[in-house]
């Protein structure tokens, strides 16, 4: 295994070992046991075949270790029994490479490839009895959204199991980056709509790692004033929508025009509303005037009354409090075992958060940071951590902003290095992101992947309807308000 690296992290593939199949899985439960994270487990295509790649992260050092196995044939031994955070990861595997991981529990497909994908048709998990039944929601779904599964097994209004099923709008996005340089970053920009900048920066850092950028203090601080700005927007309207799921409009009409007042203000840096056209591999493309600064600071102050005054409407009323408080419950053992990330994960008590355990750019210079923790789980408890993190961000933007002032700072980027591993973390305001980049011979790039934070706590989602009333679930869905093209990549 390769030594530590801060994030973002390279690696020569030339000092990395091909660990032994059984070498790699002890490595990496190990590790996982130890209290690291497997950030990453993909299979990567080389002359001789298939080999598994793990990412581990060590969050107690903010470092990132690589392992990489020898080839394997066309089975290994499942890491998911002793590392339930991979489950996902070797469904993936499977599905796209036909490498079967012998004692995996359940192969369910991750994606709809068709008939010919090597996990073929399934069947869905079922709850017998004469008094059960099966309530089926989706895929088309009313209104504009993307389209999932979503199948319950129920007796009367008690859920006993929810299989949730997505993976109806395969893009092809990590084959696209490869196939098409000149469109990476409108990609990157489209990777996950509401996550423009987590995306699209965390690419960058694997840009500037491989091209060895470098980037000074007024780029760093305009590219985290937009980072915590998506996070602004995306936090107030999802408190917003919980509120209008127990039918309290006030609030949920209130942060409904607030967010679009976030939005706005990142339309002050750039000219789009989502941040698209801001940032570049090897910095920014806009410039940040003090005029436009102090604008910016005087709407933050603004709109960070009004949300405030907004959102303490919620905990001032006892119908609202009596539908968040208990209603979803994840427990953090459960969160733990699945790897959450983000506000789910922090709800639960899990204290982890990328910006302070893989910091980078202008995080840096904020190692103090603590992220907003809540335990007891629930929808009451993920909605408190979102508050929270909306004070914290309002806070880092006043330190932000009068720092981001002025030309941005920054190296143009050399050739890619050739035969070479970059992994980079962000975290994005639904939890960490994770990129993972090749390049060849030549220093081109020949293999991307993409972990976006909805990928781990979907099963989150499950498991938290697990015992409810089915009336609970748009309540606990918003709750984790998870992305649909993230996870279909």
């Amino acid at each position: 295994m390769s030594a530590p690296v801060k994030s973002p992290a390279r690696f020569a593939l030339k000092d990395e070992p091909r660990l032994k199949l059984d070498e790699f899985r002890g490595r990496v439960t190990s590790s996982v046991r130890s209290g690291n994270t497997l950030l990453m487990l993909c299979a990567m295509p080389e002359a001789d075949g298939l080999h598994l790649c793990a990412a581990l992260g060590a969050r107690d050092q903010g470092t990132i270790e690589l392992a990489l196995s020898e080839r394997v044939q066309t089975s290994y031994w499942a890491l998911t029994p002793d590392c339930p955070q991979a489950h996902l990861f070797e469904r993936e595997i499977f599905e796209q490479h036909g490498l079967r991981p012998e004692g995996h529990p359940w192969l369910k497909p991750v994606r709809l490839h068709g008939k010919d994908s090597p996990a073929g048709p399934y069947e869905y998990f079922q709850v017998e009895g004469a008094e059960i039944h099966e309530v089926a929601v989706g895929p088309v779904h009313a209104g504009i959204i993307e389209p999932g599964h979503f199948r319950f097994q129920c007796h009367g209004e008690h859920v006993f199991h929810l299989e949730i099923s997505l993976g109806f709008q395969h893009r092809g996005l990590e084959k696209a980056l490869i196939e098409n340089p000149a469109r990476r970053l409108f990609y990157m920009e489209t990777a996950a709509g509401d996550t423009t900048i987590g995306h699209t920066l965390a690419y960058c850092r694997v840009a500037q790692s491989l091209g060895d950028g470098a980037t000074g203090k007024v780029t760093e601080a305009l590219r985290a004033t937009a980072l915590e700005l998506e996070r602004l927007a995306n936090h107030t309207g999802d408190l917003g929508a919980l509120a209008g799921d127990t039918g309290y409009l006030p609030t949920m009409s209130y942060c409904g025009r607030l967010r679009g007042d976030f939005l706005n203000m990142t339309a002050l840096l750039c000219g789009s509303r989502f941040g698209r056209g801001l940032l570049s591999e090897s910095g920014v493309k806009h410039q940040l005037y003090e005029k436009t600064a102090e604008e910016l600071l005087k709407r933050l102050k603004d709109t960070g009354r009004d949300v405030e005054n907004a959102v303490n409407l919620l905990w001032d009323t006892p119908s609202v409090l009596a539908r968040f408080e208990e209603t979803g419950r994840l427990s953090a053992q459960q969160a733990e075992e699945l790897g959450l990330v983000g506000p789910a994960a922090r709800a639960s008590g899990i204290d982890r958060d990328a910006r302070r355990d893989f910091p980078s750019g202008y995080y840096l210079s904020r190692r103090n940071f603590q992220p907003a923790l809540c335990h007891t789980g629930d929808v009451c408890a993920r909605a408190k951590v979102r508050w929270m993190e909306i004070k914290d961000s309002l806070a880092l933007l006043k330190l932000s902003i009068p720092h981001a002032i002025g030309a941005p700072e920054e190296t143009p980027l050399s050739k890619f290095a050739p035969e070479s591993i970059a992994v980079a973390v962000e975290e994005g305001w639904r939890g960490e992101i994770c990129h993972l980049a090749r390049t060849d011979s030549g220093g081109g790039l020949d293999y991307y992947k993409i972990t976006d934070p909805s990928f781990k706590n979907w099963t989150g989602l499950a498991q938290a309807l697990r015992g409810q009333q089915i009336s609970d679930f748009p309540l606990c869905n918003k709750s984790f308000n998870l992305s649909y093209c993230g996870y279909d990549l």
